[in-house]
């Protein structure tokens, strides 16, 4: 497994769970610093990483590029794959596939998080799966032209209505057939709060994890809350996981000093000897 930890370029979203802010060229040497392998960044639009040498500075400072994160897409445009207008549910799939175009140059994975929107007003449960079930497959299908998977992250059930485990979003995915292109984000804070067993939700959804969020039970960073990771990282292991542990924490107490306690947390937990029987 790989050390990641993520980046926000996205004012709307300034105090939530991201590590390092505002500053790529930073971010990207900070990273390396500190012995990352890869970051995962939240931009409020593809042009925001367009406009950047991006491929140079990744690879000036040997890092590669996790994923890309679409939050933007709600945060600050109000757009979700579940909106009751075509119209906003066409803006919205044009969105998460300009982000897809960013990341997949770099063989990065878009995310789906809260762009997948709810189920509310006039909008019904079948209808919300509908419309969601309709935007992913055009976004997978569009991830696939770059060789990488789109990126499907269940959140808890105070950010959504849709699918808040990843044995029901796993099952929503298979409508979609053996080849849809999407793996499941499991996000540790959210696993927390839905699953009965977090690591056997892991094991149960096996290869069709594609990324994981390493964070601790309170959303800091892993090892300031309560999390139980024997568990979790044997069944990683078990379900041969080889992707990235990325830290969409909090930045607490700070943002450097969130970032070492992910990484010693990560160097810790990558051990091999970390999850032995004794």
């Amino acid at each position: 497994m790989k050390s990641c930890v993520t980046v926000s370029l996205v004012e709307e979203a300034r105090g939530g769970p991201f590590v390092l802010w505002d500053d790529i060229p930073a971010a990207c040497s900070k990273a390396a610093q500190m012995g990352f392998d890869a970051i995962e960044i939240f931009p409020p639009s593809p042009d925001a990483l367009t406009r950047l040498p991006l491929a140079n500075m990744l690879d000036d400072h040997g890092l590669q590029l996790a994923a890309v994160g679409t939050g933007a897409g709600w945060v600050k445009h109000r757009l979700t794959l579940a909106d009751p207008d075509p119209n906003q549910r066409s803006k919205a799939i044009d969105f998460v596939k300009s982000i897809i175009d960013v990341a997949g140059k770099h063989g990065a994975s878009a995310i789906i998080g809260s762009m997948q929107g709810w189920a509310r007003g006039d909008v019904t449960t079948a209808d919300a799966h509908k419309y969601l079930l309709d935007g992913l497959s055009v976004c997978g299908r569009h991830a696939e032209s770059y060789n990488v998977p789109l990126l499907y992250e269940p959140l808890n059930r105070y950010e959504t209505n849709q699918f808040n485990t990843l044995a029901t979003a796993k099952a929503f995915l298979n409508r979609l057939g053996a080849s849809h292109n999407i793996k499941l984000l499991a996000d540790l804070f959210h696993m927390q709060i839905e699953e009965t067993d977090v690591a056997g939700a892991i094991t149960e959804a096996g290869e069709t994890i594609g990324h994981v969020h390493f964070v601790d039970s309170n959303r800091r960073p892993v090892g300031l809350g309560h999390t139980d990771f024997r568990a979790i990282i044997a069944a990683l292991r078990a379900v041969g996981y080889t992707g990235y542990l990325s830290a969409e924490t909090f930045p607490y107490p700070d943002p450097d000093a969130a970032a070492s306690q992910t990484i010693r947390a990560f160097r810790y937990w990558a051990s091999p000897y970390s999850v032995s029987n004794d």
